[in-house]
Parts: structure tokens; sequence; C-alpha cells
């Protein structure tokens, strides 16, 4: 799987999100290891989800693991917090809105 074909598939699956109950500020870098390996954020600000192919210096907290991992966390296939216990997933940053991360993926729209 290139990083092309990862991104697009992964954009896929978090914009199904409803997020517009969510007037928090999120905003998350995922830096994926191996093969298609790269970066992307996700950011909610104002109830709009954004999900882009670019680093996020201004984010709240990054998550660092493989893209099936993410893949999986995404599709609500693996929860992100078992994700870390079972060292799949590194956290950085202000764990307070990473643990937000699984919110996001639980409000698939109707």
């Amino acid at each position: 799987m290139t990083y092309a074909d990862f991104f697009a598939e992964i954009k896929g699956k978090f914009m199904e999100a409803d997020v517009s109950d969510i007037q928090d500020h999120l905003a998350y870098q995922f830096n994926i290891k191996g093969d298609a390996g790269g970066i992307f954020y996700v950011e909610v600000k104002d109830g709009v989800l954004h999900v882009e192919p670019y680093e996020y210096f201004d984010r709240d907290a990054m998550f660092t693991a493989k893209a099936e991992t993410f893949l999986k966390i995404a599709s609500g296939k693996l929860d992100p917090v078992a994700a870390v216990t079972l060292q799949k997933l590194k956290v950085e940053g202000d764990i307070g809105k990473a643990l937000r991360l699984k919110e996001l993926i639980d409000s698939k729209k109707k």
C-alpha cells in the first residue's frame, strides 16, 4: 500500500465522523511507520473536521503507529486505548485531548 492509497482510505474513514457537537479545538498529528509511511493531521475546529496530508505543528497530541493500526482504529475495529496498551500505538502530548480520539471515531454520521 502506498502512502497515497493509505491517506485516501484513512481520510474517508475519518470524514464519516459527525463532529458538529464538538466545539473544542482538537488537533492530532499521525505519524505512519513502515509501509505507507508519512504524516497526516486531523483537526476539529468549530464543529468542522479537516483531514490533510501535512505535518501539524500546533497539535494537541501526536500518534505514531503502522498504517494497518491506524486503519483498524479509524474503522472502530481497535480501541485506541487498547492499541496503546498493546504497544501498537504511541501517544505524545495532551493525554486528555488524545483520549478524545475515541469520541471522534465513535461519532460516525448516521
